[in-house]
């Protein structure tokens, strides 16, 4: 008791608080999102995500040259093609915008983890995550078997490029073990799976469907994203992803969901990743550019919360500046 208790002896002074942090956040916790898109030097910023890009495959390459440097230990691709269709068939063409700079960044940068993202809506002229059929409302929503056949065909392209590990976002029921089944039956059983398993409808992914050019252009997709009311629904989700063969699970988005990463990193024996979304990056840097708040402070803050909460991996468009201020 005060006082002979006095926590704010190991306060004091800076050596005293780094001998006694509980949390740390390191570069190997970091996963950096890019986006890449047909064209040759190609670095169109990304308006409502400030510093960030769409690259072609040639700048993605200098880029992926310079994020290796920093010591960032994986990138994470997500595709823009040249053409949309209703089935997203530019996902798994044979010159399909994610397998070519897979090729290229590998060859460049072998030592780099790159995933790709598994999913729809980038592909498809809808904008939702899977092929469409009308429910018995009659209203157009999304097949979800059909879909899985999809996501199979290009979770093995991205493989056959040579992506070191695939990541499906889409929430389709099911679409863990179809990926994995066919990727081991393909000869892929080496390449890992990062489920998207608790992926909310959030309000907080408005910044990245303007960088991924993927907005639904009817509806939303809140029949296959979940609500962002429920826990039990999302530690169900994980649990059947893990049964269907998931090597890591993720949480996105990360912030509003520190709880759900906490239940997740206690609960599973598997590494648990989170997105560190769009919105979350654009809020803060809006913020900073009016001088509200430092953009360093608040960033570094909210990765290490995510780190607290249980996150192994942190999905991060702070990763290129947070490796740097983490040397500095």
């Amino acid at each position: 008791m005060f006082p002979t208790v006095r926590l704010r002896r190991l306060r004091r002074n800076a050596t005293f608080r780094r001998m006694v942090r509980e949390t740390t956040l390191s570069v190997d916790d970091l996963i950096l999102p890019l986006f890449v898109r047909p064209g040759t030097n190609v670095r169109n910023p990304i308006g409502s995500m400030p510093g960030q890009n769409q690259w072609s495959v040639d700048t993605l390459v200098e880029e992926a040259r310079e994020i290796e440097q920093l010591g960032i230990p994986a990138i994470i691709l997500f595709g823009i093609p040249k053409m949309k269709d209703a089935t997203g068939s530019q996902a798994f063409a044979p010159d399909a915008i994610v397998c070519r700079a897979v090729e290229a960044v590998k060859k460049a940068c072998p030592e780099l983890c790159v995933i790709t993202d598994v999913c729809m809506c980038e592909y498809t002229d809808h904008g939702h995550c899977g092929a469409i059929r009308n429910n018995r409302d009659g209203n157009p929503d999304v097949d979800n078997d059909a879909t899985l056949e999809l996501l199979v065909k290009e979770a093995l392209a991205h493989a056959g490029a040579g992506a070191d590990m695939v990541a499906p976002s889409d929430m389709m029921d099911g679409r863990i073990g179809e990926i994995r089944a066919n990727l081991d039956d393909a000869g892929f059983s080496d390449v890992p799976v990062m489920a998207y398993s608790a992926k909310f409808s959030s309000a907080f992914y408005g910044p990245f469907r303007d960088a991924a050019e993927s907005p639904p252009q009817f509806g939303d997709r809140r029949s296959y994203q979940m609500d962002p009311a429920n826990l039990k629904e999302a530690v169900r989700e994980m649990e059947l992803d893990v049964d269907e063969g998931a090597d890591i699970i993720m949480v996105k988005p990360a912030l509003p969901y520190l709880d759900v990463i906490r239940y997740a990193a206690d609960e599973f024996e598997v590494p648990v990743a989170a997105y560190n979304v769009s919105g979350e990056f654009a809020m803060v840097k809006a913020a900073a550019e009016r001088g509200w708040v430092d953009e360093k402070q608040c960033a570094l803050e909210s990765l290490l919360s995510i780190r607290r909460a249980g996150a192994k991996m942190i999905l991060t468009y702070w990763a290129k500046d947070a490796a740097r201020w983490l040397v500095e």
